[in-house]
């Protein structure tokens, strides 16, 4: 067989093969046996009919074309692997020759046009400056931390005025399409402002007092109603505050291993410095790669984007997301698919580059931490991503964290004031955690979505 490449487009290519008849004849022998198990003939057993007959029965040219059928996947695959292109897209055949089926020579000759993961040249990516927010760590950091801390101890009271924002609430809900009740809940805890539940809850409960209520309009986003307009009836139940405890060596002993609230203070400052640090670190991390893009020109494939963008909108359709398919939401979709693409062209060379590979312990702990993030067992989680065929995908996902937090290791970071940011911890992190965090998030997607 022989194969030639003949490039299109930087992301398009025709193939075009050539198979000689010797290599064509095991498949018409295979054919000749597939149809002698279909063919019934007086005398003859179902499997033992001569080739002679089945020729006078079925033709020469019907064993012929069912030979190619059968055999064509494999001459395809097998001219990509002689090539070395890696398709992205489903091949387009066009046959242009056939042996003349009443000859034992000649030869098979097609082409197939089919979209390609483009090649690029990396340039010299260490030493990339970048400038981040500096971490500036203020009083008022350390006693929100402390707060919140104050607030995990905390305990409910209720009080009788109007709810008001950061309020915990009880409330019975009832929610109607066209004058119809389609669902309804009651004694639901609710926190004022949380926006966790219903777009208009929030300000319809605000300045109810206990055993008032509200009714606003709202699009349903769940359940067979999803997208419909609904009005929804809130009625106030409790009205209730958090009460904190007072941040003294008692509260300090109670939660955490301290004793003194000023030991507690100090352990919280080194929190607050750490979070800080690791705002710069996903700072620099995004504006390494927003660099690295705008250095290296990616070419996309079209057809690739368009099935993209229509693989988005069925599922929306799907989910009840008809009226956001507009054509700014088209926009956006297809600016998102195209960076995408070219975030994991740019960073799969980089990981080949680097020769960076991800390990089995690597991918076990990305298993057990992706797991408790969704409250599953590491197991079935593991049988979910292996039976839904997207441990290839995870793979290679954590593979490109991991290029990334290499090139963020070899730039250079400053912060706003000129200080050079060591981002040392941050890089191991984001190679191992934070890598598996991320690729968590695609595993719970569409498999078939913005993954190239």
């Amino acid at each position: 067989m022989k194969s030639a490449v003949e490039n299109l487009t930087p992301t398009r290519v025709k193939l075009n093969v050539e198979v000689p008849f010797e290599e064509l004849k095991p498949s018409i022998d295979e054919a000749y046996k597939t149809i002698a198990t279909q063919v019934q003939v007086p005398g003859f057993r179902k499997g033992k009919v001569p080739n002679a007959l089945i020729d006078q029965r079925v033709g020469r040219g019907y064993v012929l074309e069912t030979a190619i059928n059968d055999g064509l996947n494999g001459w395809y695959q097998s001219a990509v692997a002689e090539s070395g292109i890696r398709p992205l897209s489903r091949p387009e055949v066009e046959i242009t020759e056939v042996p003349d089926p009443k000859s034992t020579d000649g030869e098979l000759k097609f082409h197939v046009e089919v979209d390609i993961r483009p090649e690029i040249e990396l340039p010299d990516y260490a030493g990339i400056e970048v400038e981040v927010e500096a971490a500036e760590i203020a009083d008022t950091d350390i006693e929100k931390a402390l707060d919140e801390l104050r607030g995990r101890f905390g305990t409910l009271k209720a009080v009788e005025r109007p709810a008001a924002d950061g309020d915990f609430l009880s409330i019975d809900i009832a929610a109607k399409v066209d004058g119809v009740e389609i669902d309804s809940a009651s004694d639901l805890s609710y926190q004022v402002g949380a926006g966790t539940m219903l777009d208009g809850l929030d300000e319809a409960a605000t300045g109810l007092s206990v055993g008032e209520e509200a009714i606003f309009d709202t699009k349903l986003v769940g359940g067979e109603h999803a997208g419909a307009d609904s009005q929804v009836t809130v009625t106030v139940k409790s009205v209730k505050v958090r009460e904190l405890p007072e941040a003294n060596d008692d509260f300090a002993q109670l939660a955490s291993e301290f004793d003194t609230i000023a030991e507690l203070r100090e352990d919280l400052a080194k929190q607050v410095a750490s979070s800080k640090t690791l705002e710069q670190g996903v700072e620099a991390r995004d504006k390494v790669l927003d660099k690295l893009v705008a250095l290296i020109e990616v070419p996309v494939p079209a057809s690739v984007i368009e099935e993209q963008i229509e693989q988005h909108f069925d599922g929306s359709a799907n989910h009840g997301g008809e009226d956001h398919d507009t054509e700014e939401h088209r926009a956006e979709i297809k600016a998102n698919s195209e960076r995408a693409f070219q975030n994991e062209i740019i960073l799969d060379a980089v990981a080949d580059k680097e020769e960076i590979g991800v390990s089995q312990a690597e991918l076990i702990d990305y298993i057990v931490n992706s797991a408790s993030q969704y409250g599953m067992d590491p197991n079935q989680f593991a049988q979910m991503l292996d039976s839904s065929g997207q441990v290839p995908m995870v793979v290679g996902e954590v593979r490109r964290r991991k290029a990334l937090a290499a090139v963020l290791a070899q730039a250079k970071v400053v912060d706003t004031k000129g200080v050079e940011v060591d981002l040392t911890d941050f890089v191991s992190v984001a190679s191992d955690d934070e890598a598996a965090e991320a690729a968590a998030e695609e595993a719970t997607t569409d498999p078939g979505e913005a993954r190239f």
